[in-house]
C-alpha cells in the first residue's frame, strides 16, 4: 500500500517540475522532499524520475503514476474537505454555495429566519453557477448548494447527491420601456421573433436559444454577457431585448427597462442540493427546510 503523504508529494513534483519547487510549495525542506521520493520507489519497485542535466524526467514507471496521482489527490482533498464538513457542521457552521441571484434573495430571507432561530448558527456563503457549483459540493467545499435548471437540461449529480425543489422561477422577456409591447402583461415569445438579443449567461442561453427554435425562430443574439446589469443596460440602450429569470428583476431593475411574462415558455426550477448522508445533520436540515418555506413563500407571493 503506497503512503497517500507520497501520492501527494509526488503529485507537487511533477506539479512544479523539481524537488526543490516542490518542497518550497509544500513547507518542507529539499533533503526531506528527496528522501520521501526514494521511499516511494522503493514501494513501488522502480525508479520514478531520471535526471537529464537539470530536469527532472519521469520514467515510464512514473508517467502511469502520474496519471492515477491527479484522482487520488482530488480524492483525497475531496475525503479531508468532508470530513472538515461533518466537523463544522456539528459545531453549528453551514457552508451554503449559490448563484448570484439567490444569494440576492433566497439567501438573505432564509439566513435572517435561520439565524433568528437559532442565533449561535454560523453561515459562510460562495457564489458560483452550475454546473460548477454541484462540483463545489461533490468535492465537499460546501455543504448545501443552490443551483438552477431548465427544462430539458439533464443535470448531472453523482448518486451521494440529493436535490429539494425551492422555487420555479418564470422567464420574463426585458424590454426598453418605450417598447412596442410595453403595455402588455405579458408576450408571446413568437411576438419577438424579428428582435436582436441580448443572452446571457451559458445555461440561460442553452434554453433560450432552444424556446426560441420551439417558438418558430432562430435568434439573432447581438450581444452575450453573463452580468445580469449589463444586460438591462444593453436593453435600456435600444441594442435589443432580452430573456431573463424574474427573480433577478425581483431584485435588480435598471429604471428604463420593464419585465413582461412570456406566455408558453416554461420557468427555471431552483433547487437545493446536499449530500444525502448530510441531509440528517441538524443545521442542513434546518436551511434546507428554510430554504423550503421561503420558496413556497415566493411562489405565493407572486
Amino acid at each position: 500500500m503506497v503512503d497517500p503523504r507520497y501520492i501527494r508529494m509526488f503529485h507537487e513534483v511533477v506539479r512544479t517540475g523539481s524537488y526543490s519547487a516542490a518542497a518550497r510549495c509544500l513547507g518542507y525542506s529539499q533533503p526531506a522532499v528527496s528522501q520521501q521520493m526514494r521511499a516511494l520507489e522503493r514501494t513501488v519497485g522502480t525508479p520514478l524520475f531520471v535526471r537529464a542535466g537539470h530536469e527532472l524526467r519521469l520514467t515510464e514507471a512514473g508517467r502511469i503514476l502520474a496519471k492515477h496521482a491527479d484522482s487520488v489527490v482530488e480524492d483525497l482533498t475531496a475525503a479531508q474537505n468532508k470530513l472538515s464538513a461533518v466537523k463544522e457542521l456539528r459545531s453549528g457552521g453551514i457552508r451554503v454555495c449559490a448563484f448570484p441571484s439567490a444569494s440576492a434573495t433566497l439567501v438573505p430571507t432564509a439566513a435572517a429566519r435561520a439565524t433568528a432561530e437559532n442565533p449561535d448558527l454560523r453561515i459562510r456563503l460562495s457564489e458560483a453557477e452550475p454546473p460548477d457549483s454541484l462540483e463545489s459540493l461533490r468535492r465537499g467545499e460546501c455543504d448545501i448548494t443552490l443551483a438552477f435548471t431548465y427544462p430539458g437540461i439533464e443535470e448531472q449529480v453523482s448518486g451521494d447527491v440529493v436535490g429539494l425543489g425551492v422555487l420555479d422561477d418564470p422567464v420574463v422577456a426585458v424590454l426598453p420601456a418605450g417598447h412596442r409591447l410595453a403595455k402588455r402583461r405579458s408576450v408571446e415569445l413568437a411576438e419577438l421573433a424579428d428582435e436582436r438579443w441580448i443572452a446571457g449567461c451559458p445555461r440561460c442561453r442553452e434554453y433560450f436559444v432552444r424556446a426560441c427554435g420551439e417558438a418558430g425562430f432562430e435568434p439573432d443574439i447581438a450581444f452575450t454577457t453573463d452580468d445580469n446589469l449589463a444586460v438591462q443596460g444593453l436593453v435600456a440602450a435600444g441594442t435589443g431585448v432580452a430573456l431573463m429569470p424574474r427573480l433577478v428583476l425581483s431584485f435588480l431593475r435598471h429604471r428604463k427597462v420593464i419585465g413582461r411574462r412570456v406566455r408558453g415558455v416554461e420557468p427555471r426550477s431552483i433547487l437545493a442540493y446536499t449530500l444525502s448522508d448530510h441531509r440528517e445533520v441538524p443545521t442542513t436540515a434546518l436551511m434546507l427546510e428554510t430554504f423550503r418555506q421561503v420558496g413556497a413563500e415566493m411562489r405565493a407571493d407572486s
